[in-house]
């Protein structure tokens, strides 16, 4: 089934578990590849591959080493496997997100398909294996897998840089999720069996030398990959900026999960279904989702040395008293001089220009401590709920 043609005129076709791009002309390709990798001026095809067998099921390849099940792959799907290269993952084909952009006549493709749910981690993460040593553990099912098409030519140095601003824009729509690593506490930056292929058109009128970030060239490069990572991601697993939006999705990372906190809970007049019912709404509020991404993020910044252990400890205690403010309030509070605006860009201008003000008073030394944030020695509780 032909699901999309791109500029270059190229089809993209899904059949077999897979989708699938055969070259209608001379192409560069640049890839993480087993079978194949590495820089090619000779290849016919590229695809992706679904091996996830079923829910609850291990995924399976046709051979037990990566690059001969590409290679068998090639075979089924019909295409030379002398010339052709591919990827493998657990996500769904029909899942699969193709963004393009575009500026005068140079237009960028991103064709992705993605799932880190079990296996996002984050550069520096603990490895599952060392292969010099021939030690292996097995490896949690979870990929993004990317192709990415131009429909110009590049130099081989520009083909390669734009490999590192498509993975720098992957990163950048996992962090803008927030999504956490599976290997520590930090936001994952990817998996670990994420794979890239990179096609330009090698018959093109223009070629391009530059595929960075100050390049309009890495701009669509950027917006198309950011866009293609966000969705297919919403599309695999439900991964969006809805689905983060509660408190145990901002701190799950942290081991701090429903079943820890009924584990501690000191209210035994509550039913475990009437605790988790309860949580889940307080969790789903707005204003305190925002003061525990405070609290994250002092974590956060002590954790990268940002931030010395005394002062994110003093500036956590009054987020948590603020955070035992709102759980003694039957409803939420309207905070004083509120922007009353639903415009994400315009409350962003507001908030920094409170910012600035505040800023400002504390450096004139004037109204160092803003009204109602008490201070309050009651924060192992929220709402009868335990903090930590």
């Amino acid at each position: 089934m032909r699901i999309a043609t791109l500029p270059t005129g190229d089809p993209v076709h899904r059949y077999e578990k897979c989708i699938v791009v055969a070259f209608e002309g001379r192409r560069r390709v640049l890839s993480t590849c087993p079978l194949h990798g590495g820089y090619r001026e000779d290849l016919t095809a590229v695809f992706n591959n679904d091996i996830n067998q079923g829910p609850g099921m291990e995924c399976q390849m046709l051979s037990s080493n990566y690059e001969e099940h590409i290679r068998l792959m090639a075979k089924k799907l019909g295409l030379d496997p002398d010339t052709s290269t591919g990827m493998a993952t657990a996500a769904s084909m029909e899942n699969v997100s193709i963004q393009t952009e575009q500026s005068g006549n140079t237009i960028v493709t991103a064709v992705v398909t993605g799932g880190i749910e079990n296996n996002a981690g984050r550069a520096g993460d603990p490895a599952s294996w060392d292969e010099a040593e021939e030690k292996k553990s097995p490896v949690r099912a979870g990929t993004i897998n990317i192709m990415l098409f131009f429909n110009v030519d590049l130099t081989e140095g520009a083909l390669t840089r734009a490999l590192v601003t498509c993975t720098e824009a992957k990163t950048a729509a996992i962090q803008e999720l927030l999504a956490p690593s599976r290997y520590s506490m930090g936001l994952a930056t990817g998996s670990g069996t994420d794979g890239t292929i990179v096609v330009c058109d090698a018959q093109a009128d223009l070629r391009l030398t530059n595929a960075g970030k100050h390049s309009r060239l890495g701009e669509l490069i950027g917006k198309a990959v950011k866009r293609a990572v966000k969705e297919a991601l919403k599309l695999q697993t439900g991964l969006s900026p809805e689905s983060q939006h509660h408190v145990l999705k901002r701190v799950d990372r942290f081991g701090i999960t429903e079943a820890r906190l009924w584990e501690n809970c000191r209210n035994r007049e509550l039913s475990r279904a009437d605790f988790s019912d309860r949580l889940y709404r307080i969790g789903q509020k707005g204003e305190l989702t925002a003061a525990v991404s405070l609290y994250v993020h002092l974590m956060d910044q002590l954790s990268w040395g940002l931030l010395k252990p005394e002062e994110a400890w003093a500036a956590g205690q009054k987020v948590l008293n603020m955070m035992t403010d709102m759980g003694n309030a039957d409803t939420e509070k309207e905070s004083e001089g509120s922007a009353e605006t639903a415009d994400p860009a315009a409350m962003l201008r507001c908030m920094i220009e409170a910012l600035k003000e505040t800023l400002c008073r504390i450096a004139c030394g004037r109204d160092r401590v803003k009204k109602g944030m008490n201070r309050n020695d009651k924060t192992d509780e929220y709402d009868g709920l335990p903090l930590g």
